[in-house]
């Protein structure tokens, strides 16, 4: 398909320096260290671990680094070097009803059993640019940490899942995929129809943008979720447990932060004779996403439409659409491809255009000598 470029070895060799140098920048100004990354843009850090599908902060801020901010090229980073890792085993499923929570609201109930948690969040900010962070702040992190909420305790059954509480009521439909063996779309090639687990992973390594239209598409009415409640997010700590074959029971090998959204659909037209109920979509992602696992919680829901006997018409309900789309390292190598040298392939193009237009003039010819 391509062509090989003389000199080419060597100009890429040269492009690799000259980025190494945009990438510096003015070496007046002291290097962006790694750590910095990691600790002052942890949301971009988050993203990259996310849609890296590799929850590893340093990793995620080395490729942030060496993609000079791109995202998109740091996820391309990070998904590489996570295809060089051993899998070593599986942990067991997160327990997020014992998160060491640093923020939980919800939509739905404003005496929320356990207490609303506002946390670090840009909700109530004022959008307006803070022109004090051009001067370092000194003691800041000594001030963080002395307002640090409290950690409620592992398991603490006054902080009750807002899903939990509605299934009591028998007001919440069932999780019909809840007991399955998840899939593994690391392992196996992606396959419709798809089964909720896999779909779920798919979008927890989705591009955000991507499922942020996604999940906008449906609230304005190209989809099954009109108007969702935000019936719980939470942030915080979970720990990650593993059953290793020497002991036979669980232990705790460290903990991760995420981020967890259940949102909640009101009951539609039933088609399959039950009594009508609520509806949830689900959302999990590594470190401080909100915006993503809302999106993907929304997006989740609107995927479940064909076991929820409702019609599939628009492109968010389109789990092949969504699913075969929304990841962000295919979509971009598919774009950036075209970067790539297409000589044949135009020249090839470009042959049969001439044929054409050499029959077309023909063609005016015949025309034009046939008496009328």
């Amino acid at each position: 398909m391509y062509v090989a470029v003389k000199g080419g070895e060597k100009a890429i060799e040269q492009a690799h320096a000259l980025l190494a140098e945009e990438r510096r920048g003015d070496v007046s100004v002291p290097e962006l260290t790694v750590e910095q990354i990691e600790e002052q843009m942890g949301l971009a850090v988050d993203r990259v671990m996310n849609e890296g599908s590799l929850c590893d902060r340093r990793l995620a801020a080395i490729a942030v680094k060496q993609a000079q901010g791109d995202l998109a090229e740091a996820v391309f980073l990070l998904r590489a070097y996570r295809t060089t890792l051993p899998r070593i085993g599986f942990t067991q499923p997160l327990d997020t009803s014992a998160m060491h929570m640093r923020r939980r609201i919800s939509a739905t109930f404003k005496d929320l059993p356990g207490g609303q948690m506002l946390g670090p969040t840009y909700d109530y900010t004022h959008r307006l640019l803070d022109f004090s962070l051009e001067r370092p702040r000194q003691g800041a992190k000594s001030l963080r940490v002395a307002q640090a909420p409290p950690e409620p305790a592992v398991g603490d059954a006054s902080c009750p899942r807002v899903a939990d509480l509605l299934a009591a009521e028998g007001l919440m439909a069932g999780d019909e995929d809840g007991d399955e063996e998840p899939g593994d779309m690391t392992r196996q090639p992606l396959a419709f129809p798809a089964e909720r687990s896999v779909r779920l992973q798919a979008l927890s390594r989705g591009d955000e943008g991507f499922l942020l239209s996604m999940a906008y598409s449906a609230q304005r009415g190209f989809g099954s979720s009109d108007h969702p409640f935000a019936g719980e997010i939470r942030m915080g700590e979970v720990a990650l447990e593993m059953v290793p074959e020497e002991l036979g029971f669980p232990v705790v090998i460290g903990e991760i932060t995420v981020t967890e959204c259940v949102m909640i659909t009101p009951p539609g037209p039933s088609t399959k004779g039950e009594a009508p109920a609520l509806t949830q979509g689900y959302g999990l992602a590594f470190g401080r996403s909100e915006r993503k696992a809302m999106a993907m919680a929304i997006v989740d829901r609107t995927l479940c439409s064909r076991e929820l006997g409702e019609k599939v018409a628009y492109p968010a309900q389109d789990e092949e659409f969504v699913l075969g789309h929304c990841d962000s390292l295919e979509a971009s190598g598919f774009v950036q491809h075209l970067k790539l040298p297409h000589y044949v392939d135009f020249q090839s193009e470009l042959v049969l255009l001439r044929d054409l237009r050499k029959d077309h003039r023909e063609g005016h010819r015949i025309h034009d000598a046939i008496p009328n």
